[in-house]
C-alpha cells in the first residue's frame, strides 16, 4: 500500500487488525482478569442494553428493539466490569494514607483501589478521610449549604445520572436558589446545543436508528467511532454491506471508521477478517472541517450550475433562509484557500462532493472533533449547510447526529439541569412547587472554574465524575480547590477531584447501574436517554458492593432535605422511595415528551421523545432553517507559529473520558506509556527530534500563563503536517480556561497551539 493522504503511513505505529473481532475480546478478558468482578457480571452483560434489562454506563449510543445476543462492545463490557470489582476503598486505606499521599498515586492507581464503601468526612488535623454515617454527612452538608449565598454554589453533574436523579437535582439547584448547573456537556457538545438550536432549531440531533437502514451516503466529521461508541459500529457495517458509502474526515486515522470485524459473526472470528467502512478517509488539518464543508458546498453548487437539478430547490425554498447570500460566498471562495485551510487536495473533496449529489439520502455525523474547537459552531453549520443544499434533514434516511459520550449526558439536558434558564420551564416548576425559581443564568463549566479561581464560588457539590481532572488549565486550577468553603463529591471509586480538598469535604459512594437499587416500595428502575432522543429504562440486579451505598438519587434527597425549608409540594421521602413519582413529576412538567412516562419506560428500543426539526418544524428565530456564511476557514482560534503546532488530545480504546482501564491504545498500534506525543515522521526531522527523545509542550497562547506539560515521549505517528497528539486528560494543562468555542465556551481541547521544547 503506496503512502498518500487516504492511506496508512505503514512506517508508522497503527493497528492492522479490524476493530472489534478477537482484539475486543482480548481486551475484555485482560480487565476481567485485573478487576475480578463479582461472579454476576456475566450475567449482567447478557443482559446489558436489552429491553427491560440494564442500561450501559459507558456511551450514549442507541439501544435497538431488537437486540444481539452480545449487545455490548468492548468499552461497554469495560464499564460494568470496572464497576463490578471485587476490590474495595475502605476506609482502611484512608487511615493508612494522607491525602497528600494519595496526590501521588496515578489517576489509575487511584481508582484501582476499587468500590468506595463509606461516607467520608475530610479532616484536615490528620489529612486524612475519616468515616463518617450519613445523617453527620447530610446535616454537615445541609448546615455548610444554609450558610453560603446560593449563588456562590455550583452542582455539577458528569452525564451519567439517571433522569430521575437528574430532574431532582436540577430542582433542588432551583430550590435551593441557582441556576449553577454546569455538567459534562459543557466540556464536549455544548457546541451542538448551542450551534444545532441556532440553525435548525433543535439542540440534538434529528437522526433516529432506521435512518441507517435507509442512507446511501454517511459523512463523518471528527467522530472516533472505534473507541467512543463501538456498537455504532454495526449499523455501519449492516449499512455498507446494502451499498452505503462512509467518508470520513478526521486528521487520526481511527481503525474503527477502516474496518469492523463482528464479533458475533462466526466467519469473520474464524478467519479475523472485517468489513471496509469508509471508502475514502481524508485527514482534514485541525480545525479544517469548515474549510472542508466549504470545498464540498462549493462543488454542489458548482455541479449545480453545470448540470442542473442538484439542489432540492423546493426545499430551499420552503424550508430554508439566507441561500442566496450563502451560495454567492461559496463561489467567492477560492479553491485555494480552502486547500490551505483543510490541507486537503481539491480533487478529493470534489470527488466526494460528487458522491453528495449522487446520494439521495445522506446522513452527517460529528464528534468532539468539531464541538471543541474555537469555532466548533461554525464548523457544524457549515456541516447543516451541506445537508440542507440537498433537503438531508428531515427525510428518512438523513439528518444530522451528533454522537454523545456519556450514558444520558443528553438525557440530562432535556430534564433541566442546564445554566440556561430559557431552556427550562420555569413557570411549570413555580406552579408544581410553589416557590419562585431564579431567573439568572448559572455558570458554565467554564465559568466555574473561573469561580473557583477567582473566590467568587465557594461551595461545589459534584454528582458523579471527576471534574477537576477533566478541565482545562490544570496548573492554574488545581491550587485553586482548597479554597472552598464547601466540596461534595458523590462517586464510585476514588479519583483525582477528590483529592483537592476545601475547608469542609465530603466524599459520599452511591450505587452504580447495575446493582439492586431497593427502597420502601422495592426494588427501582432508573431511565436515560440515548444519543437518538430515545428514553430506556434500566434495573439492576447485582448485590451492592457495601451495605453503606446509597443510590444518587437517595443521596441528592438527602443533602436537599437537610438544606432546604419544608415544603408541602417537595416531598424528597415519598420521591426516594418511589422513583415512579419522579417520573410521574418529569412527565407534568414536559407532558409533551414524556406523557405516560411510567408506562412506557421499558418500550422496545427506547420511546422517542420528538424532534420538531425531523419534522421540519424549525424553531428558530425566522422559522426556517438558516444557511449561514462562516467567518472563516478555520476553526482554530490561534494558528501555530512559525515551526509551531496544533494539539489534538485523544482518548485511548483503554478509557472513558477520564476513566483509564490500562494502557493499551491498541486500536492506534500503542501501549504501555501516556505520557507521549504523536507527531508526524516528517515534522520530527524538521523539528531537530528523534523518535523516543523527551520533550516539553508548551502553549504559545499569550495571556501571561506559562503552560508546560513535560517529559512526553516523540513517537513518529500518521498525522497531518503540523499537527501533534497527546493523551486526554494528561494534556488538558495546555489549554488555557479561556480557550472555547467562542458560542458556547465548550473548552478547545482538539485544537490549541502549542511549541516544542527539547
Amino acid at each position: 500500500m503506496s503512502h498518500d493522504e487516504r492511506t496508512q503511513d505503514e512506517d508508522t505505529p497503527f493497528y492492522d487488525q479490524p476493530t472489534g473481532g478477537w482484539g475486543s475480546v482480548k481486551g475484555m478478558l485482560r480487565l476481567m482478569k485485573t478487576e475480578r468482578p463479582d461472579a454476576g457480571v456475566i450475567e449482567t452483560l447478557m443482559r446489558q442494553n436489552k429491553p427491560g434489562e440494564y442500561m450501559c454506563t459507558s456511551c450514549a449510543w442507541a439501544k435497538p428493539p431488537s437486540p444481539h445476543r452480545f449487545e455490548f462492545c468492548e468499552n461497554g463490557a469495560k464499564a460494568t466490569i470496572w464497576d463490578l470489582t471485587r476490590d474495595r476503598c475502605t476506609p482502611e486505606l484512608f487511615a493508612t494514607h494522607t491525602v497528600e499521599e494519595l496526590k501521588g498515586w496515578s489517576d489509575h492507581e487511584l481508582e484501582m483501589a476499587g468500590r468506595l464503601t463509606h461516607p467520608l468526612r475530610y479532616d484536615a488535623a490528620s489529612d486524612r478521610y475519616v468515616p463518617c454515617s450519613w445523617e453527620e454527612a447530610f446535616a454537615g452538608i445541609g448546615a455548610e449549604l444554609k450558610a453560603l449565598d446560593p449563588k456562590s454554589v455550583v452542582f455539577y453533574a458528569s452525564g451519567r445520572a439517571s433522569l430521575e436523579t437528574s430532574y431532582l437535582w436540577a430542582l433542588f439547584a432551583r430550590l435551593y436558589g441557582h441556576n449553577n448547573l454546569p455538567d459534562s456537556s459543557n466540556m464536549c457538545h455544548e457546541t451542538t446545543s448551542v450551534g444545532l438550536k441556532k440553525v435548525i432549531g433543535s439542540p440534538v440531533g434529528t437522526c433516529v436508528l432506521e435512518d441507517f437502514d435507509h442512507c446511501d451516503l454517511i459523512l463523518f466529521f471528527g467522530q472516533n467511532t472505534g473507541t467512543n461508541s463501538p456498537r455504532f459500529l454495526h449499523p455501519l457495517q449492516e449499512a455498507v454491506r446494502r451499498g452505503c458509502r462512509i467518508v470520513t474526515f478526521n486528521p487520526v486515522r481511527e481503525r474503527g471508521l477502516i474496518e469492523f470485524a463482528d464479533p458475533q459473526n462466526p466467519l469473520q472470528m474464524l478467519t479475523n477478517t472485517g468489513t471496509d467502512l469508509s471508502e475514502i478517509y481524508l485527514q482534514v488539518k485541525p480545525g479544517g472541517d469548515i474549510a472542508a464543508l466549504a470545498g464540498l458546498c462549493k462543488r454542489v453548487l458548482e455541479l449545480e450550475e453545470s448540470i442542473g437539478a442538484v439542489l432540492d430547490r423546493a426545499f430551499i425554498d420552503e424550508h430554508t433562509n439566507g441561500f442566496e447570500e450563502f451560495a454567492e460566498a461559496m463561489r467567492d471562495t477560492d479553491w485555494e484557500a480552502i486547500e490551505r485551510e483543510s490541507g486537503l487536495a481539491r480533487a478529493d473533496l470534489e470527488e466526494v462532493g460528487s458522491l453528495c449529489v449522487k446520494a439521495s439520502r445522506t446522513i452527517g455525523i460529528y464528534g468532539m472533533g468539531l464541538t471543541q474547537q474555537v469555532h466548533g459552531s461554525q464548523s457544524i453549520a457549515m456541516l447543516v449547510n451541506l445537508l440542507l443544499l440537498r433537503g438531508n434533514i428531515g427525510r428518512e434516511g438523513t439528518g444530522i447526529s451528533p454522537v454523545r459520550g456519556h450514558s444520558n449526558v443528553q438525557g440530562q439536558r432535556t430534564v433541566g439541569i442546564s445554566e440556561k434558564p430559557e431552556l427550562v420551564p420555569l413557570d411549570k416548576l413555580a406552579e408544581q412547587f410553589g416557590f419562585e425559581p431564579p431567573r439568572e443564568t448559572g455558570r458554565t463549566t467554564v465559568e466555574a472554574v473561573q469561580g473557583v479561581l477567582d473566590g467568587s464560588v465557594r461551595g461545589f457539590v459534584s454528582l458523579g465524575g471527576n471534574f477537576a481532572r477533566a478541565v482545562p488549565d490544570q496548573g492554574r486550577t488545581d491550587p485553586a480547590w482548597k479554597k472552598l468553603a464547601l466540596n461534595v463529591q458523590i462517586a464510585t471509586k476514588l479519583n483525582r477531584s477528590h483529592l483537592l480538598v476545601g475547608e469542609s469535604t465530603w466524599l459520599l459512594p452511591c450505587l452504580v447501574r447495575a446493582e439492586e437499587d431497593r427502597q420502601a416500595s422495592g426494588p427501582q428502575a432508573v431511565t436515560m436517554e440515548d444519543s437518538l432522543s430515545h428514553i430506556h429504562g434500566s434495573v439492576g440486579k447485582r448485590e451492592p458492593a457495601s451495605e453503606m451505598l446509597r443510590s444518587e438519587l437517595a443521596i441528592v434527597a438527602g443533602i436537599a432535605k437537610a438544606t432546604l425549608s419544608p415544603n408541602p409540594k417537595v416531598r424528597w421521602d415519598e420521591w426516594t422511595g418511589d422513583y415512579s413519582l419522579v417520573r410521574d413529576l418529569i412527565a407534568e412538567t414536559y407532558p409533551e415528551q414524556f406523557h405516560d412516562f411510567d408506562a412506557r419506560k421499558f418500550t422496545p428500543g427506547g420511546f422517542y421523545r420528538g424532534n420538531a426539526a425531523r419534522e421540519r418544524n424549525w424553531q428558530t428565530e425566522s422559522g426556517r432553517a438558516e444557511l449561514t456564511v462562516p467567518s472563516t476557514l478555520s476553526a482554530l482560534g490561534k494558528k501555530p507559529e512559525a515551526g509551531g503546532f496544533t494539539l489534538v488530545t485523544l482518548r485511548s480504546n483503554d478509557q472513558f473520558n477520564t476513566t483509564v482501564y490500562g494502557f493499551s491504545d491498541r486500536l492506534r498500534g500503542l501501549s504501555g506509556d501516556r505520557d507521549i506525543v504523536l507527531m508526524n515522521p516528517d515534522d520530527i526531522t524538521r523539528a531537530g527530534l528523534v523518535e523516543g527523545q523527551r520533550i516539553t509542550l508548551e502553549s504559545t497562547v499569550e495571556d501571561g500563563v506559562e503552560r508546560r506539560v513535560a517529559n512526553l515521549t516523540v513517537t513518529p505517528y500518521d498525522l497531518p503536517d503540523g499537527c501533534v497528539g497527546a493523551y486526554y486528560p494528561e494534556t488538558n494543562a495546555l489549554v488555557p480556561l479561556d480557550y472555547h468555542d467562542i458560542a458556547s465556551k465548550t473548552p478547545a481541547y482538539k485544537g490549541a497551539p502549542v511549541r516544542v521544547l527539547p
